[in-house]
């Protein structure tokens, strides 16, 4: 199959042919997956564990509202965040080591600086 796919120039002009191979973090488990993030751009961030996702989530508020319309919604939203915060403080195990989670965020302060985001918007 291979020998009939180079015949049909399948393998002809491929991205990266004539150089060498970058084997430099050949030795790293996961480099394949630090490439494809690396590559594509992606978000790395739902690979964090669960306290550093919502630290990195409290620290886009209220930046990461501002596109919402709604107020119900944000306040949803923040409602539904303190709850895993509270959820992810409860989690933790008696002599197991913790991670600093993020602090539960004062949702009436936040609709006030979110409202605030918008008008400025316009």
């Amino acid at each position: 199959m291979i020998r009939e796919a180079t015949e049909r120039g399948e393998f002809d002009n491929l991205p990266g042919m004539g150089k060498p191979l970058d084997l430099s973090d050949a030795d790293d488990p996961d480099w394949w997956v630090k490439r494809k993030i690396r590559d594509e751009n992606l978000d790395s961030s739902a690979l964090l564990p669960a306290p550093l996702q919502l630290r990195k989530e409290a620290q886009g508020f209220p930046e990461s509202l501002k596109q919402i319309a709604d107020e119900q919604a944000v306040r949803d939203l923040l409602t539904d965040f303190n709850r895993r915060v509270r959820e992810a403080h409860l989690s933790t195990r008696a002599g197991m080591p913790t991670m600093i989670t993020a602090h539960t965020v004062d949702v009436e302060d936040m609709i006030r600086r979110w409202r605030e985001l918008r008008e400025n918007r316009k």
